[in-house]
């Protein structure tokens, strides 16, 4: 059920407004769209069809998951281990404390926007809150649904089954089963991929 107040409209715009500003573009469907405007409709619309009752809570950090991420680049940060876990975490506290703001611009309490900061920075799912469990979900198949397929290119197939791997184990029963009826939709050689790392996890 999607939220319907004024706050709540007025705080997905301004997340949009936020998101229209990335200069990285991409062409969906033949329609331009920001980068990350595109990823924050995908996520809202994969939540809508995965948890329909999803909590308000929920709906706001599923559209500001990436929130203004091109201001933070994987460049700032040395590509390894470290430097990737690192940019992951430093990413996670700056969607929150930007979202958290434009909830308090438009009238949100302090409750909710830590509760939306939690969502963002996985700490719902460390106190085993079912908005986090589900946050993530909707995160992973979004990633299957639309952006394996032109990653996949970058790694080897033996390095692919293990991030199909640590994918896996953070999704939930109901996020697997979803996730593996979007699987037949792949191409050949990824699907075999996921076959593979959900068979040997």
């Amino acid at each position: 059920m999607t939220a319907t107040s004024d706050r709540f409209k007025e705080a997905i715009a301004r997340f949009d407004a936020a998101n229209a500003e990335d200069p990285n573009k991409e062409i969906f469907e033949g329609k331009e769209y920001t980068k990350e405007q595109l990823y924050a409709e995908r996520m809202t619309a994969w939540l809508k069809k995965f948890e329909p009752n999803a909590s308000e809570a929920l709906q706001l950090a599923a559209r500001a998951q990436h929130i203004c991420r091109w201001k933070i680049p994987r460049s700032d940060y040395p590509m390894n281990r470290k430097g990737y876990n690192d940019w992951r975490t430093t990413l996670a506290k700056f969607h929150g404390d930007t979202a958290a703001a434009i909830m308090k611009q438009v009238g949100y309490d302090d409750v909710m926007c830590e509760k939306v900061k939690e969502l963002l920075l996985k700490d719902r799912i460390k106190l085993a809150d079912p908005d986090g469990q589900t946050l993530e979900d909707v995160i992973c198949l979004v990633f299957l649904a639309y952006y394996f397929i032109p990653f996949a290119p970058h790694y080897t197939e033996p390095k692919l089954i293990g991030i199909v791997q640590k994918t896996w184990k953070k999704m939930s029963e109901r996020g697997h089963k979803a996730a593996l009826e979007l699987a037949p939709a792949l191409p050949a050689d990824l699907l075999a991929v996921v076959q593979k790392a959900i068979t040997t996890a």
